[in-house]
């Protein structure tokens, strides 16, 4: 039987609490956390919480230990910086080099409507609420373009990747929120002429900014939040 109304509004508000917590570090990156501890502070069941880490934990921000419960995600160092933007530069260049040759018209349509929608968000402050819209559109972008080139495994590597959520837990560059619209603006004009070749380097050209962006955010001692 399909979930009660109230019972799946309820889940998603304390998984939405739950991962603004995360990424505000209010859970700190290493720290455990307690479902019954949440669940009091939440003032619900222990039920929706527990609901709520199991989708954290498919995130990538939280993790879960035989016998010791979930701990939220190390933020990435300079190393794990590196590897998470070798394996991008795989993939999602490929991506848009397929999403030029493949994407429908419906899908085209829907990029063009991600990037204009991001151009009208805040994507600067310190607090995910101010964030957060923009950050669920950068992901839609990248996804939508995996799935426009008609490779599921490929798409499906892009997904897991959950790049964006590790980014944003991450120190900022200023301007970069302009910086990656007008990257992602590039990349939509190269594939909506169907240059495959023009999608693919712009793809590159933007993951390269993107991660010289955050290589020089782990230098610095501000704490505030970035875009990918």
């Amino acid at each position: 039987m399909p979930e009660p109304p109230h019972r799946e509004v309820l889940t998603d508000r304390v998984y939405e609490l739950v991962k603004a917590m995360v990424m505000d570090h209010e859970i700190e990156p290493g720290a455990r956390v307690s479902i019954d501890g949440l669940a009091r502070h939440l003032d619900v069941s222990p039920t929706p919480v527990r609901e709520a880490l199991a989708r954290l934990e498919s995130d990538g921000l939280v993790v879960k230990r035989p016998l010791v419960g979930y701990r939220a995600t190390e933020l990435l160092d300079a190393d794990g910086l590196t590897d998470l933007f070798d394996m991008r530069l795989l993939l999602e260049p490929r991506a848009a080099e397929l999403a030029a040759v493949h994407a429908t018209d419906a899908q085209l349509d829907l990029l063009e409507s991600i990037v204009e929608q991001m151009r009208g968000h805040p994507v600067t402050g310190e607090r995910y609420a101010v964030y957060q819209r923009f950050a669920v559109l950068d992901q839609e972008f990248h996804d939508t373009l995996a799935q426009a080139a008609c490779r599921p495994l490929l798409a499906d590597a892009v997904q897991r990747l959950h790049a964006h959520l590790h980014m944003f837990r991450l120190n900022s560059a200023p301007g970069a929120g302009r910086a990656t619209v007008a990257e992602h603006d590039r990349i939509l004009r190269a594939v909506l002429r169907r240059s495959p070749d023009r999608a693919r380097d712009a793809m590159t050209e933007h993951l390269r900014s993107s991660q010289d962006r955050h290589r020089d955010a782990l230098t610095r001692d501000d704490t505030k939040i970035t875009t990918v």
